[in-house]
């Protein structure tokens, strides 16, 4: 039996924009949460949702319903999210970085405001520092497999489709990142 997103997406094969526009409007912000997880950027996702919207539309006669739409839509943008870390990676590697002794990266002093305790928030600040660096030593499956899983609550099922792989391997590929950023973190969740 069609859904209504089914039939959505025939007409946007079809070439009918305003449907194809439709599905960007029910997807943009599940494939922007999605991106920023994986990217650790605003910006950066905004540019992983256009860059998802785009191959989609170019290839858009080649998604043959085996998998949700959306599930196809989680694929490209993960896999436009990843080439983009992979790009930056093999970027810094190539570049020399010159860190300057002004205090802080921008030579700007940051201004205290009213809410949590400095201490806290230096302990916060550590502890989303510790996470994203762990976060960035997983392999390309079980970072996108964590947050799939974590950050977006995504089934096992969905998961194996979005990474086309099996069920067990998505499993594996999520146990393995959580066992990692748990052996990272040791210790300051106590």
């Amino acid at each position: 039996m069609l859904t209504d997103a089914d039939i959505v997406v025939g007409r946007a094969q079809r070439g009918d924009r305003d449907a194809f526009r439709d599905l960007v409007e029910l997807h943009a912000r599940g494939l922007h949460r999605l991106a920023f997880r994986i990217t650790g950027s605003d910006t950066d996702a905004d540019d992983m949702v256009q860059e998802t919207f785009l191959r989609a539309w170019k290839q858009l006669g080649k998604f043959d319903g085996r998998a949700t739409f959306g599930t196809w839509l989680h694929r490209i943008c993960s896999n436009c999210s990843l080439d983009l870390l992979r790009s930056r990676k093999r970027s810094r590697e190539q570049a020399v970085v010159t860190v300057t002794e002004t205090g802080s990266e921008d030579g700007m002093d940051r201004i205290a405001s009213e809410g949590p305790s400095p201490e806290r928030l230096a302990v916060s600040g550590q502890v989303g520092e510790m996470l994203s660096r762990a976060i960035d030593g997983l392999s390309d499956a079980e970072r996108v497999a964590f947050v799939l899983r974590h950050y977006e609550g995504v089934g096992i099922g969905e998961i194996a489709r979005t990474m086309g792989v099996q069920p067990g391997a998505a499993k594996h590929s999520v146990f393995r990142a959580v066992a990692k950023l748990r052996l990272a973190l040791e210790g300051v969740a106590r």
